[in-house]
């Protein structure tokens, strides 16, 4: 299973309901400057992203923490945090490969872990991963308040993935691989722009300001370019979609259990980005719904495409042990799926 070519499914599918529904509806969906403004800030985080992967910053990090003792709690936790921060599709790109060249038993658990950890720390920040950005600048809630409602969530797992890692450590002892590589010298420059982006990304600034990202890339840097445009096609697409099923079916999500539960199995089919955009148009409640999709990454390898990039990782470097390591991850992620659920039952939004 290849993650490109579900991307490209899913967005074919999502135009052909685009056309479907205008058709429906007789006349095209509104864009709003609200939706230019969120592409051109997604377009410019994936470039961010790719920017600090191709230069090799994240890299250089997880194969210093390889090394000493516990190394499978050291590289679990930084890719918790580290998905805070470069997304959690960026951060398990850097820090899976490294994990797998270890020498050691059982290595395909040490990546459930991880791809476990991507999906729960990214939940935590606003540029984690797509879909929380695009909830973030939806609903326009304040930094502070979209934190504080998904952080049980989110530190519920980080202490339950340490003692998960730690018992990994303690069973399959490891050493690394060869020497540690070095950053080359344009990683300064996506730092310089990282640090630039974040007041826009917390709407302190205006989302124009992104525009520079791209020209810098284009003229410094032209691989780094190389980003997820069916993403940004899905976005587009999905933007127009919802806009006409609203619309059309005049229909809205009240409860927020009803939202929080549509979300999270929405999530098992189609993912959590695209089931994020759907269900947005429908509800005011971005509580329940941050939350739906937060808890939905676990489960299914569709629920997020952090699980179909580990997957990938783990197929192109122990062929031997994907399958062992889709047991291992079905049985884990839907553990944390009920998990995930009870602590919204217990924590999450009302």
């Amino acid at each position: 299973m290849r993650d490109w070519l579900r991307k490209e499914w899913l967005l074919a599918a999502a135009f052909c309901g685009l056309l479907l529904s205008s058709l429906a509806r007789g006349g095209l969906p509104r864009y709003t400057p609200a939706d230019l403004e969120m592409l051109l800030v997604l377009y410019a985080l994936l470039l961010l992203a790719k920017g600090l992967e191709l230069h090799g910053a994240v890299r250089m990090l997880a194969e210093r923490l390889e090394r000493g003792r516990y190394p499978g709690l050291r590289l679990v936790g930084f890719t918790f945090f580290l998905s805070m921060l470069v997304t959690n599709d960026v951060a398990l790109l850097a820090v899976l490969p490294v994990s797998l060249r270890l020498h050691g038993a059982e290595l395909e658990m040490l990546a459930v872990l991880e791809v476990l950890a991507a999906n729960a720390g990214s939940a935590l920040s606003p540029v984690g991963n797509p879909q929380n950005l695009f909830l973030y600048w939806f609903y326009g809630v304040p930094f502070a308040r979209f934190v504080a409602a998904i952080a049980p969530f989110s530190l519920f797992f980080l202490p339950l993935l340490a003692v998960l890692a730690w018992l990994w450590d303690c069973r399959h002892p490891v050493r690394p691989v060869g020497g540690a590589s070095a950053p080359d010298k344009g990683v300064a420059v996506y730092l310089v722009l990282l640090v630039l982006f974040v007041p826009v990304v917390l709407r302190w600034a205006p989302a124009g300001l992104a525009l520079l990202i791209p020209l810098v890339v284009a003229l410094m840097d032209r691989a780094a370019l190389r980003v997820d445009y069916a993403l940004l096609a899905t976005f587009a697409v999905f933007f127009g979609l919802t806009d006409n099923l609203r619309e059309l079916l005049a229909a809205a999500l009240d409860h927020p259990h009803h939202v929080f539960l549509t979300a999270a199995a929405l999530s098992q089919v189609i993912s959590n980005v695209p089931a994020a955009l759907l269900l947005a148009d429908f509800t005011s409640n971005w509580r329940a719904l941050l939350w739906g999709v937060s808890v939905g990454g676990f489960g299914t390898l569709l629920a997020s495409l952090a699980n179909l990039i580990g997957y990938r990782l783990v197929r192109a470097a122990l062929p031997d042990r994907a399958a062992a390591f889709l047991l291992r991850y079905h049985l884990l992620g839907f553990a944390f799926l009920l998990l995930g659920a009870g602590i919204y039952l217990l924590a999450g939004p009302g």
